[in-house]
């Protein structure tokens, strides 16, 4: 019979004296078992709805990341996001609905979760202890010009810890979101994003407050990147992929919206620019021919340095109006 005692990893002694607001106890929560199914959900989500205000607060934070981040994709460098357990499951989460989105690949933004692909499905739980696999990674999968973002809900997770040293050590900026706001590897981070959310309702799992905060982080910093990329116009996805029936849809009440066209009309249109949402729009925009549209979307291609238009549909718009 295995004895659990032998085979458990050691126990480091050290560790259960470390300050982490996401090991403390809450007391909005205290005899959170004893409640009933209403009241256990009015305590969860009433400590949920605090959360917003902690991530509002680091918005000048996050800006300043969202300004190193596009600066590194438009010169050809990626984000990396990197983190283990519940984090690194949202940094994943993150990166891959960009594509659909944004029509972004992994070449601007990927993620990478301790103990593999494989720990997204099944916990990895010790990946996390290794520096030296923080450390390798970074240095067999980023280079210069890249940005190395680690997410460690306790601002302590050896994995992270590595990576970012990894990364510092090379000159690539590096970024810290985490759930306390005094993480030991702040230190490591340019930019340190440090999320005061409390307690969480059940001490210790990080999947509830921190994740969220992490999730809020995550969804303003990659969404206002890709927005100053030029991939919307105004609040509108131009570049989404149409590669079902309800995102074609979805592109057609994009054009109507923008455009005030009939749906009739702009579905002509989307086709006759072959599905470039792009083309389509300055076309119906200008009251152009799509193949003029392109011709003069080619002078103004996305670019971040473009104030008040990085996707060019303003410019292009006003250039054939000019011409006309």
């Amino acid at each position: 019979m295995t004895n659990p005692q032998r085979d458990a990893t050691p126990l480091d002694v050290s560790l259960v004296d470390l300050a982490s607001p996401t090991e403390e106890r809450n007391p909005a929560s205290a005899e959170l078992d004893a409640l009933d199914a209403r009241g256990m959900v009015e305590v969860i989500l009433g400590e949920e709805a605090t959360v917003a205000a902690a991530v509002q607060a680091q918005a000048e934070q996050i800006a300043a990341l969202v300004e190193v981040c596009v600066q590194a994709i438009s010169a050809g460098g990626t984000v990396h996001y990197l983190g283990a357990g519940t984090s690194g499951r949202l940094a994943v989460l993150d990166a891959v609905e960009l594509a659909p989105t944004f029509n972004a690949d992994s070449s601007m933004v990927t993620a990478h979760l301790a103990g593999g692909d494989g720990a997204f499905l099944t916990a990895v739980e010790g990946a996390e202890d290794s520096t030296e696999a923080g450390a390798e990674l970074v240095r067999a999968r980023c280079r210069a010009g890249d940005v190395v973002i680690g997410l460690a809900a306790s601002g302590r997770t050896p994995f992270v810890g590595g990576a970012l040293e990894a990364a510092r050590a090379a000159g690539m900026p590096t970024a810290l979101i985490s759930a306390n706001p005094q993480a030991p590897l702040a230190g490591l981070a340019d930019h340190p994003i440090l999320l005061d959310v409390g307690p969480e309702v059940v001490t210790g799992s990080t999947r509830m407050k921190a994740g969220t905060a992490q999730k809020l982080t995550l969804n303003a910093l990659s969404t206002a990147t890709m927005v100053r990329l030029g991939t919307t116009f105004g609040n509108l996805m131009i570049d989404v992929r149409p590669t079902n029936a309800k995102l074609v849809a979805r592109t057609v009440r994009m054009l109507v919206q923008a455009s005030g066209a009939s749906p009739q009309h702009a579905a002509q249109v989307l086709e006759a620019a072959e599905g470039s949402v792009r083309a389509a729009l300055v076309a119906l925009l200008a009251g152009a021919e799509v193949a003029a549209a392109r011709e003069t979307l080619e002078r103004f291609p996305r670019d971040a340095r473009r104030v008040g238009d990085p996707a060019g549909i303003r410019s292009a718009v006003a250039a054939l109006a000019s011409a006309g």
